[in-house]
């Protein structure tokens, strides 16, 4: 059973930073895919960054470029640095993992069998 608790949402203006954090816990963790998602209110979960054990990245071309993706495989913390921050980020984030690497990509949340309870962006203009 893993376990992933995320971390460091909060109320931004836009233009503004924020860096999410997702520590994961139990056997083999640290050897997880892991990715980011969010959900919008009255939105499907929007797949966002992976990253692989071998430290690739894989980034939704609609955070490419302000979004980066990282692990801090010593401690098991996934992290989200999201930077230029627009109102349309404002979403629910969640951390995600899984034994196997999607097919293609980020993949899709069903190909991701642990999640966290998920921490809150919200962004003003």
């Amino acid at each position: 059973q893993v376990h992933l608790v995320e971390s460091g949402g909060g109320s931004v203006q836009t233009g503004g930073s924020l860096r999410l954090s997702c520590a994961a816990s139990g056997y083999g963790s640290r050897h997880y895919f892991m990715a980011w998602f969010r959900q919008g209110e009255g939105t499907g979960r929007e797949g966002l960054a992976a990253f692989d054990n071998d430290g690739s990245t894989t980034y939704a071309d609609s955070v490419k470029g302000r979004f980066t993706i990282s692990k801090d495989n010593s401690k098991g913390i996934l992290y989200l640095q999201m930077n230029s921050l627009k109102p349309e980020d404002t979403a629910m984030y969640y951390c995600a993992a899984d034994s196997r690497r999607p097919r293609n990509g980020l993949g899709e949340a069903l190909d991701y069998n642990y999640w966290g309870q998920g921490t809150q962006v919200t962004v003003s203009s």
